[in-house]
């Protein structure tokens, strides 16, 4: 083996580089253009290579841009002298922070379905406030022609009645739990269907029946479907992790079968 070969099995190419991190070759040649990430090593014949140090500094770029920082606050970020786990912690706070704000709008979502099949009356101005500019005064009339009819409607309606603001605020609370503890899974590689996300899917079902009415896991998975067949959750998922829709629809059915 020549020293250029064992060179370049130690070091990366632009295109391993590329293909490892999920970022195109352009942008490798773009961050090394502009200083951002520079590869410190060159084969013989003159081509790009990656250590493991600049893997570490690119890593710490693609995760920045992902949380929305412009490459300038990246550049600056990562001149500040602050370590691996200085970088990690701080990032960890800034996905943490946005979790905890999308998973408020998922929570918001989840108990306007809820709502849906049940008379509280909440105003107009608490419907703003609760969706923001995604508000849409469609959804109820939409909700009791879907359920008005059913056993769970009538049960939820029974329910809710007696209801206080101080209740509804424990309601909110306790709603978004499932949510941030399946996208928390998402994010470990936990499949769908292993034990942990099927209990956090059982914990949301469960929601559902200590408040609102009694829901057998076979209901809880036709309403699950929702979360896939309707943009307007889809997207509340997706805003909180890509898949995220897809992987709670799969682990309430998962749920549903393991009765």
């Amino acid at each position: 083996m020549t020293a250029d070969q064992q060179m370049t099995d130690e070091l990366l190419t632009v295109g391993q580089v590329a293909e490892t991190l999920g970022v195109t070759v352009r942008t490798l040649h773009h961050y090394d253009e502009i200083g951002l990430v520079v590869p410190s090593e060159r084969s013989r014949a003159g081509y790009r290579l990656y250590t493991e140090a600049d893997l570490s500094r690119l890593q710490h770029v693609v995760v920045y841009r992902r949380l929305g920082f412009a490459l300038e606050e990246i550049a600056e970020l990562l001149s500040d002298g602050a370590d691996v786990a200085a970088h990690l912690r701080r990032q960890r706070e800034a996905v943490t922070a946005r979790l905890d704000e999308l998973a408020g709008l998922v929570s918001a979502i989840d108990r306007a379905l809820e709502a849906e099949m049940n008379d509280y009356q909440i105003t107009r101005e608490e419907q703003r406030e609760l969706f923001g500019d995604t508000f849409d005064e469609s959804y109820a009339q939409e909700a009791e022609e879907r359920w008005g009819g059913t056993d769970a409607w009538k049960q939820s309606q029974r329910r809710t009645r007696s209801y206080t603001k101080e209740q509804w605020q424990q309601i909110k609370e306790e709603s978004g739990a499932p949510t941030l503890r399946l996208a928390e899974l998402l994010a470990a590689g936990e499949p769908a269907d292993s034990e942990a996300a099927m209990d956090a899917a059982e914990d949301a079902r469960q929601h559902i029946c200590r408040w609102f009415y009694d829901c057998p896991r076979e209901m809880h998975a036709n309403i699950a479907e929702l979360y896939v067949t309707d943009p307007r959750f889809t997207k509340t998922y997706e805003d909180v992790a890509p898949g995220l829709a897809q992987y709670v629809r799969d682990a309430v059915v998962a749920n549903a079968a393991r009765s």
